[in-house]
């Protein structure tokens, strides 16, 4: 309502404080996501000593992040193929422009080594950080105890960071009305009606990843009830939609996963590295649509060969993302593979904030999912904590968040001992 307001009647002050207000809290978030990235992988990766099958759980971790972004490109590229979202939108060649940056094969694989340690953490360069945290998280594994009091540090850094990322996460109602309120400002209903379409095309293919897929597979293999599944995990897919970051929501991302069941071991390394490598919505609903809009916009005729690469990209390249707001990178990604004008970018990007709020969403679901499932294929999942699992407001979170450790569960304990007792590793 503020925003429909500051659109229509033109109150130049009322738009700037939402602005503000949405870029602040979007700033907040960024702020801990350098060292919360980099804590939380190498503290995760420490963790699957203590979990029985720890390669097998990784390696099923991995092969389902890939399926589910088959399934969801394939999703994507037949509503593209169906709907024709680049044709009839009203667009000028003179709406078109090349983005400032863009991302290639060589500048995604050069771009994951670092060429100092400093760098990546001041230009926020996740999958560079993610590299580091790797590294240091397997060389710690091999040092054994003499690692552990680099450890032990490394466990209160990441506390204090989530604490003071619970605080932050607190605010969201403020930066909600900050960001929605922007979003309806800018945009209003004029724009959207030229992306009518396309914006359909993204909203309708990560509802039915988000609806449709994840509760089948829900439903048919962790045979877990799908309801139940989104009453615990809501506050993140909100969060999600609402920050457009899924790094920023990483924090409570993990404590739904962990409240649904997930032993707090193997969530402590699943749900930060699916924030920056698992996005159904970014890096395959969004690139396979965006590549059809971009294609028929230019009238560039495409056939089973670029159909594919849209496909290998999205599988392969997701972790180009890296769990920020906007896909820009992936899709220049995506375009450039397949020989696509670059200038196709500057389409869409007038419309992007608007699509990465389902998109997030989408990705944030995933991260969820895919723990869950796994957990259920080995045995491993708190049945009885899932389904007692309850939504909860941030209130709730922040007062059970994890003052000394990196992961507390906060539900009285259940599922605590679902490691020990199905897969015989210590907590």
């Amino acid at each position: 309502m503020l925003g429909w307001v500051a659109r229509n009647w033109d109150i130049a002050w009322l738009g700037t404080t939402l602005t503000k207000v949405g870029d602040i809290f979007v700033q907040l978030l960024k702020l801990a996501v350098a060292p919360l990235v980099f804590f939380a992988i190498t503290i995760s990766i420490t963790n699957l000593r203590n979990v029985h099958n720890a390669a097998r759980l990784a390696t099923r971790t991995l092969l389902w992040f890939m399926a589910t972004s088959l399934i969801a490109v394939a999703i994507g590229l037949l509503i593209g193929l169906v709907t024709n979202p680049g044709s009839g939108t009203g667009l000028s060649a003179e709406d078109a422009a090349k983005p400032d940056t863009h991302g290639s094969w060589l500048d995604f694989l050069t771009g994951i080594i670092p060429k100092d340690v400093v760098t990546p953490f001041t230009e926020l360069q996740v999958l560079q950080i993610v590299f580091m945290a790797v590294v240091v998280g397997i060389a710690a594994l091999k040092l054994g105890e003499k690692a552990e009091p680099i450890l032990k540090l490394g466990e209160s850094v990441l506390a204090l960071l989530q604490k003071a990322l619970w605080w932050i996460i607190r605010l969201a109602p403020i930066g909600t009305i900050g960001l929605i309120g922007t979003a309806i400002k800018d945009y209003g209903w004029d724009l959207i009606g030229s992306y009518a379409t396309f914006t359909a095309d993204i909203y309708v293919g990560c509802a039915l990843v988000l609806f449709a897929v994840y509760p089948l597979l829900l439903a048919t293999v962790a045979k877990v009830n799908p309801l139940q599944f989104f009453k615990g995990a809501w506050p993140a897919i909100q969060l999600a939609f609402v920050s457009r970051s899924s790094v920023g929501t990483m924090p409570l991302t993990q404590r739904v996963t962990e409240r649904l069941g997930v032993p707090k071991e193997y969530a402590s390394f699943a749900v930060p590295f699916g924030s920056t490598t698992k996005m159904d919505g970014c890096a395959s609903i969004y690139p396979a649509i965006a590549a059809i809009f971009v294609g028929e916009f230019f009238h560039i005729d495409m056939g089973i060969k670029e159909y594919l690469l849209i496909v290998f990209v999205s599988v392969i390249g997701s972790a180009a993302t890296a769990g920020l707001t906007g896909a820009t990178v992936m899709l220049t990604l995506t375009l450039s593979t397949l020989g696509l004008p670059l200038e196709g970018v500057g389409l869409l990007l007038a419309i992007d904030p608007i699509l990465d709020m389902m998109r997030t969403a989408t990705n944030v679901a995933g991260q969820v999912v895919i723990p869950v499932l796994v957990s259920a294929k080995e045995k491993i999942l708190d049945r009885d904590a899932f389904a007692h699992a309850r939504s909860f407001s941030l209130d709730d979170m922040v007062d059970d968040a994890p003052s000394g450790e990196s992961g507390g569960r906060g539900d009285g304990g259940a599922g605590k001992a679902a490691v020990p007792a199905a897969a015989g590793a210590g907590s």
